[in-house]
């Protein structure tokens, strides 16, 4: 099955879900389907994989519960995974156009790039290409500074991985 065709299959469970939980037309219903994914359970297995149980055991003689093992053991370990994730999954989703038009019904609820895409077609006798290609950087500004402020996390995060 193609990604074409798997987007298409669970936007009909996905857009029922949203609407029993009254979220059509709202940022959340955009976001809430990707919260979770497989990619990053196993990118985050993979990470926390190596981590000597040593570790755990330290902080729990330490007095930790497991929620602060967590936020302050685990969590440091795996900041540099967490930002490239979070990079690449944002990036990804921020191109997104098919369930953004599914769920959203007005202008102010659709993201940058819908509404952009939508501007481009919209105009009458052909789009003003000087007018979408500025709001193209425009779009693509938010990502880009977002790559430069946590460039080195990222790097960091392939240096890590272990593939060698």
């Amino acid at each position: 099955m193609s990604t074409c065709q798997s987007k298409a299959a669970l936007a009909m469970p996905n857009y029922i879900t949203m609407r029993r939980l009254n979220l059509i037309d709202t940022h959340l219903a955009m976001m809430l389907p990707y919260v979770a994914s497989a990619f990053g359970t196993f990118l985050l297995r993979q990470t926390f994989r190596p981590v000597p149980r040593e570790l755990e055991e330290a902080a729990a003689m330490d007095g930790c519960g497991p929620l602060r093992t967590l936020w302050h053991v685990f969590i440091p370990l795996a900041r540099p995974t967490l930002v490239a994730y979070g990079l690449v999954s944002v990036s990804y989703h921020w191109n997104n156009f098919f369930w953004p038009m599914v769920v959203t019904n007005t202008p102010d609820t659709r993201p940058l790039t819908v509404g952009l895409a939508l501007f481009a077609k919209a105009v009458e006798g052909g789009s003003d290409w000087a007018l979408v290609t500025a709001g193209t950087v425009i779009v693509i500004l938010p990502l880009l500074a977002l790559f430069l402020i946590f460039q080195r996390q990222f790097i960091s995060s392939f240096m890590h991985s272990g593939f060698k």
